[in-house]
């Protein structure tokens, strides 16, 4: 609640205005009239429950649109992935810039979630919840970085929004048959590159723009491994490659014009388009309902159903947290029992069931 009080002094009447609302701290400004003294009392109030209020003036120096500003200029380009993220943030200035940071609440957050959520897409299709996830996850880190760096908030709006419920992870993987067949059409594909590329998908569960974008210098035939730089996480990764993928990038032929492993023929620095021939070869080999990206997929499961556990699968596939491959728990239930089967006869000599 707002307490006023008024205060004779050698300059004269003031009155000074307390505000103390449960579970924030105090607010408190002195005033000449007693009108602004009940007006700012009020507004602060209400701006306090509506989670817009913020004690420092900073946030009502900048807008929205100044805030994305300088972290396009100063932070963006420092990330490796910023393409995707500068049209998003054109996105939010474009539907709240002109609000300042202490107009901006949690509810008016929540509108544009709700508004991305109908957008229709190029394909017709309405956004999928995981990208309107990664327009919040954008915006989110801007205005951490304005409070924990910039001094511009002092909390950000954001923490009281959720995140559009995401659908469990896609789990397509290729079965034995379906992989002879597969590879058995990359092989007698016209495109000479195809076949290497996705037996190194397949082998080390890569991205197709991680394989797309090796050079030569990541690749160390020697020691069986190959590096990578840049990846989704910003984090280094090295993976060994052993058996056939090996043996198929021993004879991968190197052009004297450039660095990349996989160039296309017309543009030697950019790499090889690979969608038609991908395309053909899924026709070919009567597959459906599958995409370069479930390769991925299916290594982790073939890891999976070997024997690999979840730390070891996330390790492979580059992830931080374990979260991203839970959805290949089910495979490795056998494994899981085995575990479990030899840790009780260890502790009670007999087995499970015995």
């Amino acid at each position: 609640m707002a307490s006023i009080r008024k205060r004779n002094g050698k300059n004269g009447t003031s009155f000074r205005v307390d505000v103390r609302l449960k579970g924030f701290p105090p607010q408190r400004a002195t005033f000449k009239r007693l009108t602004d003294a009940r007006k700012w009392a009020q507004h602060t109030e209400s701006a306090i429950r509506e989670g817009r209020y913020f004690k420092t003036a900073e946030a009502r120096k900048h807008t929205l649109a100044d805030l994305i500003d300088r972290y396009t200029a100063d932070v963006l380009p420092t990330k490796s992935k910023n393409i995707s993220q500068a049209h998003q943030f054109r996105w939010w200035v474009d539907e709240i810039g002109d609000f300042t940071l202490a107009d901006v609440t949690p509810s008016m957050i929540s509108e544009c979630r709700d508004r991305l959520l109908k957008i229709t897409t190029r394909r017709g299709s309405k956004m999928a919840p995981a990208t309107v996830a990664r327009y919040m996850a954008a915006l989110s880190h801007a205005f951490s970085t304005a409070v924990n760096e910039w001094g511009w908030l002092e909390d950000s709006p954001m923490r009281k929004v959720s995140k559009p419920s995401l659908p469990r992870g896609r789990v397509r993987f290729l079965d034995d048959e379906e992989r002879g067949r597969l590879l058995k059409s990359c092989r007698e594909s016209d495109n000479e590159i195809l076949y290497t590329v996705v037996v190194l998908a397949l082998s080390t569960g890569m991205r197709k723009s991680e394989i797309m974008g090796l050079s030569w210098k990541d690749v160390d035939l020697k020691e069986k491994r190959i590096t990578l730089l840049e990846t989704k996480n910003g984090e280094i990764r090295v993976l060994p490659i052993t058996g056939h993928a090996l043996e198929l990038l021993k004879k991968q032929i190197r052009r004297i014009d450039t660095e990349l492993l996989f160039p296309s023929k017309i543009n030697s620095a950019k790499p090889i388009d690979l969608r038609t021939p991908w395309e053909t070869a899924l026709r070919n080999a009567e597959i459906e309902d599958f995409r370069f990206h479930d390769l991925r997929h299916s290594a982790a499961s073939y890891l999976a159903m070997n024997g690999a556990s979840l730390a070891e699968i996330a390790e492979v596939l580059g992830h931080k947290t374990l979260q991203m491959v839970r959805r290949y728990a089910h495979l490795s239930e056998a494994h899981t029992t085995n575990v479990v089967a030899s840790m009780n006869k260890k502790i009670f000599g007999v087995e499970n069931g015995t």
